[in-house]
């Protein structure tokens, strides 16, 4: 056999090793048999000592790579293979992450509500709203994130504590976080919908405290829009008044009332009075 025909009969049976580990290793053999007539397998893993047929500890079938090790205190470490298709999946929740547990939520919906107030119905863009609430979240989560790059990723990082223990070590500035914006009212009533016996909220589980979080924030969120919409809507009511006095009822006071928002909302500072209230609101 060529070098080249050697060549693909391991990789082929390497590709049957994610799938067929039995059918894999008569795969390995018959191609050692083949470049090396009259040496088996089982010799070339006697002299080198270092091919490693044995799928798992226990001796069955299985994929080293997707291996778990039992420590001597009772926790398991997970091979580095396990942990990087982990995260793989955990970033495909990353959006959810970013939406339901951070500001954003409160943000998003405050400028939406704003740019609703002030009749504009494309300005400013979707674009440009989401990019202003994604900047002004990394902003106010800085704390979080910083507590969260220092207690878990860089003790992971530096092999000082294992996936799960950084996992469970990056829950806790989060949680504080929650746990600060959500009401006790709303808090308690997903705690009695899921039943859990919690007393203490430090022990109420995400899955529990995340419906709780979101909740507050959406209420949180529609009291400052309604405390927003207040001025647009007197302008409306004055100048559609003002266009009913003097007959003009064919024009629409939506046309008339915009500029004299626009150079309200100008003359006050409004992107700077929102923005730093938003911030303010989270106790930044």
């Amino acid at each position: 056999m060529t070098r080249t025909n050697f060549i693909a009969a391991l990789l082929a049976a390497f590709s049957l090793l994610l799938v067929f580990p039995a059918a894999a290793e008569a795969a390995v053999g018959a191609a050692v048999e083949a470049a090396q007539p009259g040496v088996t397998l089982s010799e070339m893993q006697g002299e080198s000592g270092s091919t490693q047929m044995s799928l798992t500890q226990g001796g069955g079938s299985g994929i080293p790579a997707f291996s778990v090790t039992v420590n001597p205190d009772g926790s398991e470490d997970y091979s580095v293979t396990l942990q990087i298709l982990a995260l793989m999946t955990a970033l495909g929740f990353l959006p959810a992450i970013v939406i339901l547990m951070t500001s954003f939520t409160r943000i998003v919906v405050v400028m939406s509500i704003l740019r609703q107030a002030m009749g504009l119905q494309q300005t400013p863009s979707n674009q440009v709203i989401i990019g202003i609430a994604m900047f002004l979240t990394f902003f106010v989560m800085s704390p979080v994130l910083d507590r969260i790059n220092t207690e878990a990723v860089q003790p992971y990082i530096n092999q000082q504590m294992s996936a799960a223990q950084a996992l469970e070590a990056a829950q806790d500035p989060l949680r504080q976080f929650m746990l600060k914006q959500t009401r006790v009212k709303d808090l308690e009533t997903f705690v009695e919908m899921s039943g859990s016996n919690a007393t203490d909220p430090q022990d109420v589980p995400m899955t529990v405290l995340i419906p709780a979080f979101v909740t507050s924030e959406l209420k949180t969120a529609f009291q400052i829009g309604f405390m927003l919409f207040l001025p647009f809507l007197i302008i409306d009511l004055v100048v559609a008044s003002v266009l009913m006095a003097m007959g003009m009822m064919m024009l629409s006071p939506m046309i008339v009332s915009l500029p004299f928002k626009l150079m309200l909302f100008v003359l006050v500072d409004g992107w700077n009075l929102i923005l730093s209230t938003l911030a303010g609101s989270f106790g930044t």
